[in-house]
């Protein structure tokens, strides 16, 4: 996973890796995520690898669907899903304001199945857990900022 996913290779300024590992319904994952930070303190994330040990695999397209579409669950949990209250009633009525990740800005995402031989495991919610830590990770070695609440706040990121 180091080796395919290029950590250690040095990226320019305000870029940065971070990783992170989870286990649930009996699967492992992990994953790495390389963001870029721009001066503006926005986030992009251009890439996403993720090993995945969820036992014997039997249909390989659709664990892969289920962790691209994981790992853009996690961008949006990350990056942009905020609920708020307010006089007692959440704001965000319906999905007009309640943002999530689009088609335009989901990074390559590339899955790497482990062979193994257990029973067949999870395969679609291990993917979320370990993605927004390797994201907010991955900010702070771009930054040097450490995230503490989500969806993140850009405009603590801003190059000073």
């Amino acid at each position: 996973m180091a080796q395919k996913s290029g950590w250690g290779q040095k990226l320019p300024a305000r870029q940065g890796r971070g990783i992170a590992v989870h286990r649930s319904f009996l699967t492992y994952v992990a994953t790495v995520a390389h963001v870029s930070v721009g001066n503006d303190g926005q986030v992009t994330i251009p890439r996403i690898d993720m090993a995945v040990d969820c036992g014997l695999v039997v249909n390989p397209d659709r664990v892969r669907a289920q962790m691209e579409g994981a790992a853009n669950m996690a961008i949006s949990n990350v990056l942009y899903s905020n609920i708020s209250a307010k006089d007692g009633r959440i704001v965000q009525g319906n999905f007009d304001a309640y943002e999530v990740a689009r088609t335009d800005i989901t990074p390559d995402t590339r899955v790497y199945l482990v062979d193994s031989n257990a029973p067949p495991a999870g395969a679609g919610e291990p993917g979320v857990p370990p993605t927004m830590p390797a994201i907010s990770n991955a900010i702070f070695a771009a930054t040097g900022k450490r995230i503490r609440a989500l969806p993140i706040d850009t405009t603590q990121l801003k190059a000073a």
